[in-house]
């Protein structure tokens, strides 16, 4: 076992969990989740069945990650953020056979308290500020604010926000990383250097 896990902390037997991860207080790991290396589970997170973790990835304190919730790698999770996986949930009827998929996608940020609705995907390396409400799809590198969200922004790969409007031809380089970014209308992409 090359991974740390609390001694509060329970793992159902069959989670996959990755070198050097760790499992901190009151968690609990269900049998059908899969746990990349380098992860890191803060005190009361709960990952279901359905749910795949990717390597270095960061879930903050009392995030719960929902059966049909796919995080790539580097996904950072923000204290008390919040996923859902039914769109209309109601106690007196029966939703299971109806989960939406969730998909986030590398290097991607979810601030504190954010909730994401199920059913979107959130592009690579996208920025959802604290308190955000996402119910739809976020493209990559996109900051993301308010309720619902709106995008206001572009963020960079090293975190910062980038000074190029949401739309039209332009490009910049990060002063952080020297990494060039183009936008093309309203998409953002990284720029190889050849």
């Amino acid at each position: 076992m090359n991974y740390q896990i609390h001694p509060s902390a329970i793992v159902d037997d069959g989670a996959q969990i990755g070198d050097g991860s760790r499992v901190w207080h009151f968690v609990h790991v269900c049998g059908g989740a899969r746990i990349g290396k380098g992860v890191s589970l803060g005190q009361n997170v709960f990952v279901g069945n359905k749910v795949v973790i990717g390597d270095n990835c960061k879930i903050q304190n009392n995030v719960s990650v929902y059966d049909n919730v796919t995080l790539q790698e580097g996904v950072f999770c923000g204290p008390s953020m919040v996923f859902t996986n039914v769109y209309n949930p109601r106690s007196l009827v029966e939703r299971k056979s109806e989960y939406r998929d969730t998909l986030v996608k590398k290097g991607a940020t979810l601030g504190a308290n954010c909730t994401i609705v199920c059913g979107v995907t959130i592009g690579e390396y996208a920025f959802v500020g604290a308190g955000a409400v996402i119910n739809k799809c976020v493209p990559a590198y996109a900051l993301m604010v308010g309720v619902p969200a709106r995008q206001i922004g572009w963020m960079s790969e090293f975190g910062e926000r980038l000074d190029l409007p949401l739309a039209g031809n332009a490009q910049m380089v990060c002063e952080q990383t020297g990494v060039i970014y183009r936008l093309d209308d309203t998409v953002l992409t990284r720029v190889i250097p050849v």
